[in-house]
């Protein structure tokens, strides 16, 4: 059976707002612990640490061209994907599935087509800090607590904080809520509902390696605490055993019962062919950070090497027409309510993502 070894980076849980690690990702590659061994041998012959990491690796400067050419060498003849996302970007998407769309079904009116949603959460990533300058991060703050908490106390705070800002500036993104819409307040304190990202990313993730396999397939993941999370929603997929199909956009969809047949975890030290992920999703997430502050790619940057199928990103993009063109007629509504009722019947996660 094929298998997939996984690796993340910068994952944080339900806080999408920690300046130190604005990005989240993950990564999936298909190569064998043996190409693996030769891959780490032959680009950093002299290596002596019990895992090669990416972290430690980019503090030597006479590093980068064995890092790099290393991630063409995997990118070139090895079945890849990364997927890396913008974190605060993900909380205001986050922001309008549970604080605003519900507003929006109850008008009878559907977000999601074409990536409504999208292209209002990109709106809202550039006019809300515009408009609102750090109030606006006091309000995203106060989201992110009351999705945790679950309050009256921690809703009101958020409620109160929308009010606080001229909202009518922009009143289909924070209208809903200063306006106390119930059922944006309701789906804020259902439980099963969160601002954990890890499920968007890691069925990004898992929509292209149904696509890279060539039948069934495994995944193998490192034993750290972080990748409990992911390990807890691949199990959840691999149950969906309903038969559907989704398009979401021009370039993804997915096809359920998966391909994917079973998830474990290994020590990353005895999984060489994970250690190689995380050397991917850390010159990925190194890669964007740098771009997003120095708007250039560096001499090294990984970000040169990827073809338009092997890197995800969820970003905000103010092109709303390309956004619009390319989920034309897909099924995003759908899907995610596929997703919930199988998750629900499964009693795991259910809700939005």
């Amino acid at each position: 059976m094929q298998k997939f070894s996984v690796d993340e980076s910068g994952y944080t849980g339900h806080d999408l707002l920690q300046r130190s690690q604005p990005f989240q990702g993950a990564c999936a590659v298909s190569v064998s612990h043996d190409d693996a061994r030769y891959l780490i041998k032959k680009h950093f012959p002299k290596f002596k640490a019990p895992e090669l990491k990416f972290s430690s690796l980019k503090r030597r400067e006479s590093y980068s061209k064995p890092l790099f050419t290393l991630q063409q060498e995997l990118l070139e003849n090895f079945p890849c994907v990364i997927c890396v996302a913008d974190k605060r970007f993900m909380l205001i998407l986050m922001f309008i599935e549970y604080a605003v769309e519900p507003f929006y079904y109850d008008q009878g009116i559907n977000l999601y087509e074409d990536g409504g949603n999208i292209t209002m959460a990109s709106a809202a990533y550039y006019l809300c800090q515009g408009y609102f300058g750090r109030e606006f991060d006091v309000i995203l703050r106060a989201f992110q607590n009351a999705m945790n908490q679950k309050t009256a106390a921690s809703v009101n705070d958020l409620i109160e904080s929308i009010r606080r800002v001229n909202w009518h500036l922009l009143p289909e993104v924070l209208g809903p809520l200063a306006l106390e819409h119930p059922d944006c307040i309701s789906s804020i304190q259902n439980q099963a509902t969160s601002t954990d990202a890890a499920f968007v990313i890691l069925q990004a993730i898992v929509s292209r390696t149904e696509i890279m396999s060539e039948g069934a397939y495994s995944i193998e993941h490192d034993r750290s605490d972080n990748l409990l999370k992911y390990s807890e929603h691949l199990s959840m997929l691999i149950n969906c055993q309903t038969p559907a199909r989704f398009r979401i956009s021009d370039i993804a969809s997915i096809e359920y019962p998966l391909r994917l047949k079973a998830v474990t975890q290994i020590d990353s030290r005895l999984s060489p062919s994970v250690q190689l992920c995380d050397v991917l999703i850390g010159g990925a997430v190194s890669g964007v950070r740098q771009l997003a502050e120095s708007q250039k790619k560096t001499f090294y940057s990984p970000l040169k090497l990827y073809s338009d199928d092997q890197i995800i990103h969820f970003t905000p993009n103010i092109n709303f027409n390309i956004e619009t063109e390319l989920r034309r007629g897909g099924e995003g509504a759908e899907y995610l309510d596929f997703i919930a009722d199988q998750f629900h019947k499964s009693g795991g996660f259910s809700g939005k993502f």
